[in-house]
């Protein structure tokens, strides 16, 4: 039998519900995966809350790692025994084990852990293509980014640094600067709309920011777009605080022929080649100390609202994984 997570309708953390489910036979192209460990990403809060599509009833949850344990026909890329990790759907990772397409899963080195692949691939892959894809960051480029304390802020402030780029992280509190400057933070500023593009402003001498990556939403849009040089590039790329109203053509216009995009992680691995390809890179900065795993929680499956409502109030620092 398998232990997992179901949710009937959407909600606050309690509609998570551990159940007793039956196991199942792969099919032609598929895994049974068992689990040791399961990421726990903001975008799966964002889904539990309904204000992103999720089915119901259903799972929950977009990575894990573990160990192949039975392969259906066809399979060829992983076999029985190899430890694998994985980064995007079908939902459905918060099980202590489970079906999955074999050619979604990435074979995992010796020197990585299941917990701290868990904890890096998925917000791995998207820093990745945050900063090599969205905007292409390098040495002379300076950007913006919030969150740098948390999970994929803390990856997103190592990898640019490495890449050449003046970073300005952003924290929500004063007791999160000092870890935002061992991460690489070449300046730091606690979060305050109504400051914070002047403050932006006073650091770069008035030339402003390339790039702005900003997973707030509706209270710091302003400020983000506010913080950019002209043709400079805004990237919303989630809402905590709610999705941003909707930008008028004009107002990009006048704060200096702006861009915005609005990129996804289904996007940016949409075919084999390209989720692979992004998956070695991460793989390999791992490897090489460009990137480091930062656990701040481990909760049991079971304990999976209790992870939940750590994340969304902000308790958290780092990443949280479940264990099975």
């Amino acid at each position: 039998m398998v232990a997992a997570i179901r949710i009937n309708q959407t909600g606050g953390p309690e509609v998570l519900e551990l159940r007793t489910v039956d196991g199942a036979a792969p099919g032609p192209g598929e895994v049974w995966l068992e689990q040791d460990a399961i990421g726990v990403n903001f975008l799966d809060v964002t889904q539990r809350k309904g204000a992103a599509p999720l089915p119901l009833p259903g799972g929950l949850g977009l990575e894990g790692a573990g160990r192949v344990v039975r392969v259906g026909a066809g399979v060829s890329n992983v076999a029985e025994g190899d430890r694998v990790a994985y980064a995007t759907g079908p939902l459905g990772a918060y099980a202590s084990a489970r079906l999955f397409p074999a050619e979604r899963l990435v074979k995992l080195p010796d020197s990585l852990s299941s917990e701290d692949a868990a904890a890096v691939l998925f917000k791995g892959i998207t820093a990745q293509y945050l900063l090599k894809s969205t905007y292409p960051v390098g040495p002379g480029t300076t950007l913006l980014l919030y969150g740098v304390a948390g999970g994929l802020g803390s990856i997103m402030a190592q990898w640019a640094k490495h890449l050449g780029a003046f970073v300005i992280g952003v924290v929500s509190r004063p007791s999160s600067v000092d870890k935002a400057r061992t991460l690489g933070c070449d300046e730091v500023l606690v979060f305050d709309p109504a400051t914070l593009a002047a403050e932006v402003a006073r650091i770069t001498d008035g030339k402003k920011v390339d790039v702005v990556y900003d997973p707030i939403g509706r209270v710091s849009f302003e400020a983000s777009l506010d913080s950019l040089r002209p043709r400079g590039l805004m990237v919303p790329f989630g809402a905590s605080s709610g999705a941003p109203a909707p930008v008028e053509m004009a107002t990009l216009n006048s704060k200096g022929s702006l861009f915005i995009t609005r990129p996804s992680l289904a996007a940016h691995t949409a075919t084999h080649a390209e989720y692979q390809e992004r998956a070695a890179d991460v793989l390999a900065a791992v490897s090489a100390g460009i990137i480091t795993p930062r656990i701040w929680g481990r909760y049991a499956l079971a304990d999976a609202a209790r992870a939940h409502a750590d994340l969304e109030n902000g308790r958290s620092s780092g990443a949280i994984i479940l264990t099975p």
